[in-house]
């Protein structure tokens, strides 16, 4: 990794999830990153425990709720008051079911809930959205930085062709022109913070675990092979790059 040296600190939100703990293993295992922030609703869960106990304090647990607003912005003011200059932030979290079904993607227009659609923006949407607005500072310091928003695929609305999954679709739709939109005012007033919309491919996680059997042979990622092609495609981004939608592999999506 040329970018990320021992004077980089990064922030990684949903540091819980399977991307986003494999994100932060990826950054303090195979970069000498400073401190990497693993943002989580249970930051002393076991795994980023058993990281705290291999690394000591490059890894600094940190709380937040993507659901509550308030909460967002209580990390961004902890991170303020503690000085931090991120030079990487990825929004590592999604939503596209609940546990118990009530929350499921549509198949057709009469699947479509008000509880369904508020839920997938205000996480897929809102959330990202709200961590880049109160952490902006951190990352607008005139050394190159980078914010990178977990996409998918099935957000393009070119790449649309089998319909279905209305609220996650919409949401991820909505949350790239967010990045594009977001990348346009960089090149503004952040000229060396890059913006980038990535989809990790499939993964074995729980948000695609339902659905994997349709998922084709050697399609199905774990989340350390997706944490690593995706600290790679944010390591290699340049200026010129920012406001791309780029795939695990480097490709382009259309929007």
């Amino acid at each position: 990794m040329q970018h990320l040296d021992n004077d980089c600190e990064a922030l990684v939100v949903g540091a819980g999830g399977g991307i986003g703990g494999a994100l932060v293993k990826r950054l303090l295992q195979d970069t000498p990153v400073g401190r990497v922030w693993a943002a989580s609703r249970t930051p002393r869960q076991a795994s980023l425990a058993a990281l705290a106990d291999a690394y000591g304090e490059r890894l600094a647990p940190i709380h937040v709720d993507v659901a509550d607003p308030d909460s967002i912005e209580a990390m961004a003011g902890e991170l303020r008051a503690r000085g931090v200059r991120l030079h990487l932030l990825i929004n590592a979290f999604g939503f596209l079911h609940d546990a118990n079904h009530r929350i499921w993607p549509e198949k057709r227009l009469e699947d479509i809930s008000a509880e369904g659609m508020e839920r997938n923006f205000r996480i897929n949407t809102l959330a990202p959205a709200l961590v880049v607005r109160h952490c902006f500072d951190r990352l607008n310091h005139g050394e190159r930085a980078v914010i990178a928003n977990l996409s998918a695929r099935v957000g393009s609305i070119s790449d649309n062709r089998l319909g279905g999954w209305y609220a996650y679709r919409a949401s991820k739709a909505a949350q790239n022109m967010f990045t594009r939109g977001l990348a346009i005012e960089c090149a503004r007033r952040a000229r060396r913070v890059i913006c980038l919309a990535l989809h990790p491919g499939t993964t074995d996680t729980g948000l695609s675990e339902p659905f994997q059997a349709r998922v084709p042979a050697g399609k199905l990622f774990s989340p350390d092979y997706a944490a690593g092609q995706l600290l790679a495609r944010i390591d290699g981004a340049t200026e010129a790059d920012s406001g791309a939608f780029l795939a695990w592999d480097g490709a382009r999506i259309t929007w």
